[in-house]
């Protein structure tokens, strides 16, 4: 029989491997640049579960268009949000960060507010460059959590277009659906599934070897030369899996809508059910249940999913 080959497993890209210190990733902002003054990059959303779906492919030159074809697809619940604080910045740096007045008194009670008090966002002085506002979801709309989420999510437009979204939307809450529409591409940020301290053949697929091996057969044989005296990062090695940010690219929105009356966004395993705003993507979503992903505009749209069009027909469960 032929040797049997394959490429190394595991990206070098992402390292190191260690589960993550925040629930929320950063995002950067500046890169999501596409003008779409009057509203917010991203939006903290909630993974509830996966279902299959029927769709009318509508795509041209596809080999099923015309049909109805069965497409997996996951289901995120998008309580609105609100904003908690306004960040002002001058060269890349926060020179002033004014918390927003008459929080709800929830909130209060749940998130540990700084020191500093509350300060009126229009008196600031034109002493800035760029605008950004700390948002957080309103959970006790959900039944899964009652700490909200916050995060920093930068907005569309110039300074005066964003100062007046700000201003527009103090006290008020945001929706999904002034951020995102039907057939729209989205990426989605957030936190692997953690499965806790693994071995080499686990976490990065090394093969096993001959049940004649002189010291064991789940590990990665040799470590390296004798000089110099040291491991280097390439060789795998036990430690931990899951937990590590990762990036869904290009995912399709199917349906976008409130799960009212809705009984096929029910009875969700460990999750519940849908009871608020939600969307459906196309595919899978990393991390499990109830984790919480940052949904925004595709950074790098491609070819192959932009021509791809989709009539959502029915959820099939």
């Amino acid at each position: 029989m032929p040797t049997r080959k394959g490429p190394r497993k595991g990206s070098l890209q992402f390292w190191p491997r260690k589960r993550v210190r925040k629930f929320l990733p950063r995002v950067n902002w500046d890169a999501i640049s596409k003008d779409n003054a009057g509203t917010i990059k991203g939006f903290i959303c909630y993974k509830a579960g996966m279902i299959s779906g029927s769709v009318k492919d509508n795509t041209a030159n596809s080999m099923t268009k015309g049909k109805k074809i069965a497409v997996p697809m996951t289901v995120l619940e998008c309580p609105p949000m609100k904003i908690f604080s306004v960040r002002f910045y001058k060269n890349g740096n926060v020179v002033k960060d004014v918390l927003v007045k008459n929080l709800d008194k929830e909130l209060k009670r749940k998130v540990k507010l700084p020191k500093k008090e509350s300060g009126d966002i229009t008196a600031v002085k034109q002493e800035y460059d760029d605008v950004q506002i700390i948002a957080y979801s309103i959970v006790k709309k959900l039944d899964i959590k009652k700490t909200p989420d916050l995060s920093e999510i930068g907005l569309y437009g110039t300074i005066e277009q964003k100062m007046n979204f700000i201003k527009d939307h103090l006290n008020k809450e945001i929706v999904i659906s002034e951020v995102f529409k039907k057939g729209q591409l989205i990426d989605l940020r957030g936190l692997t599934t953690g499965k806790g301290f693994q071995g080499p053949v686990k976490r990065f697929g090394v093969t096993l070897r001959s049940h004649k091996s002189e010291k064991g057969v789940r590990g990665p044989g040799a470590h390296g030369s004798f000089h110099p005296r040291r491991i280097t990062f390439r060789v795998p090695e036990a430690g931990q899996m899951g937990t590590f940010t990762r990036i869904v690219y290009n995912s399709k929105i199917f349906d976008l809508g409130n799960a009212k009356d809705k009984a096929e966004l029910k009875g969700f395993k460990r999750f519940g059910d849908v009871k608020g705003d939600y969307i459906l993507v196309n595919g899978s979503v990393q991390g499990p249940p109830k984790r919480q992903v940052i949904a925004t505009r595709a950074i790098r749209e491609t070819k192959l999913q932009l021509k791809k069009e989709y009539e959502f027909l029915k959820i099939m469960r």
